[in-house]
């Protein structure tokens, strides 16, 4: 494993500057260590540490599921000394090269990987070299059976990890090569391609852009229904990233997600209920799982047994749809939930005792503010 010193600059809290173990982004669009952003905002600061600009009110703290996991799995990798660094610019001509054997593209993706996870100076410079125009050709590879589609998109998402990055990377056409990846990709591809659209998407404008883009949505939604355990993961994790921005929960609800997530929330995938959470919020998601009878069941059960995070959002889920339905307010109270509900409020996590309040006073017949 890596060594604090060793890890890249970018996997460093810009307030703490220690090693992020759960970050962050702000509305400014910038990541922290959540600890760290919280802090600031406990002490009454209502901009951002690095631009010094106003942030939205009430302050949205979006987890940054794509940075987290490059942490987590991030491995110490032996570079060479600088002077003898690879010159990217032939290592980006042996990819663009139709006469380029297949061993020669591997071998050029796995050097650009390991120099995309140093810094974002290199990331820099790799992206000015022509590197994103070189990559998505490997990415259109037909044959995969050498894995070079998905050591492509795993270097587009070290590329995305910047968020000055972000909006480039869309603007170079990633965004449509990778939803055709969602549907055709082999191996891990399809979950690296989730991944990468999840990385774009923690930028504000990208979320419009990509839940715009055609069969973006379409495409997580079908990968959450017939995909592997990571890549029903990976799904519901975009899908919840790009679910912050209004108009794509209703572009969510009318592909089908609905019945698909509470498949996969009765599985045992608490992203599902997360993005259920999400989606509650527009009228159209609401009116949809009212339809389906055993969707409380589901979601007591992860208040009884689910991880904090499930907890919060099935509280949430209840919240709004007894807010929408007085017949399921009705069913919520008679299935127990108000007890439970009352439990939770000495829950640790602040915002499970939150939504719980929350949750009391609706089945108490107050009205949520939508």
């Amino acid at each position: 494993m890596a060594s604090p010193s060793q890890f890249p600059n970018d996997f460093r809290c810009p307030i703490s500057l220690e090693i992020m173990s759960d970050p962050v982004i702000l509305s400014s669009g910038h990541t922290f260590d959540r600890s760290s952003i919280q802090r600031w905002l406990d002490s009454g600061h209502r901009t951002c540490p690095i631009t010094k600009l106003p942030i939205s009110d009430p302050v949205s703290l979006i987890p940054n599921h794509a940075l987290r996991s490059l942490i987590s799995n991030y491995t110490l990798v032996s570079f060479p000394k600088p002077l003898s660094y690879p010159e990217p610019k032939s290592l980006i001509q042996t990819l663009i090269a139709a006469s380029s054997p297949l061993d020669s593209k591997l071998n050029s993706l796995d050097k650009l990987s390991k120099l995309s996870k140093r810094d974002s100076a290199i990331r820099r410079k790799l992206t000015e070299s022509g590197a994103v125009s070189a990559v998505l050709n490997c990415v259109d590879f037909d044959d995969d059976s050498g894995g070079l589609q998905e050591k492509a998109l795993h270097l587009l998402l070290n590329l995305s990890l910047d968020d000055d990055n972000k909006v480039g990377l869309v603007a170079e056409g990633v965004v449509g090569k990778v939803v055709a990846t969602l549907r055709r990709g082999t191996g891990d591809s399809r979950a690296v391609a989730a991944t990468v659209l999840t990385s774009l998407a923690v930028v504000e404008v990208n979320k419009a852009t990509i839940g715009a883009y055609p069969d973006a949505i379409l495409g997580l939604i079908s990968l959450l229904w017939g995909g592997n355990g990571r890549e029903r993961k990976e799904a519901a994790t975009a899908l919840y990233t790009l679910s912050s921005f209004p108009d794509n929960r209703v572009r969510a609800v009318e592909n089908r997600a609905v019945p698909i997530l509470i498949q996969n929330a009765n599985s045992g995938l608490g992203r599902a209920v997360e993005v259920l959470g999400l989606l509650a919020k527009c009228k159209e998601g609401r009116q949809e799982m009212i339809k389906f009878g055993g969707l409380l069941e589901i979601l007591i059960k992860f208040l009884k047994n689910g991880s904090s995070r499930a907890v919060q959002y099935a509280l949430l889920t209840i919240s709004l749809l007894c807010n929408y339905s007085e017949r399921m307010r009705v069913l919520v109270v008679r299935e127990g939930v108000f007890e439970i509900c009352v439990g939770l409020l000495e829950d640790d996590n602040e915002k499970v005792r939150r939504n719980a309040n929350s949750l009391i006073q609706v089945l108490q017949g107050k009205r949520l503010s939508l």
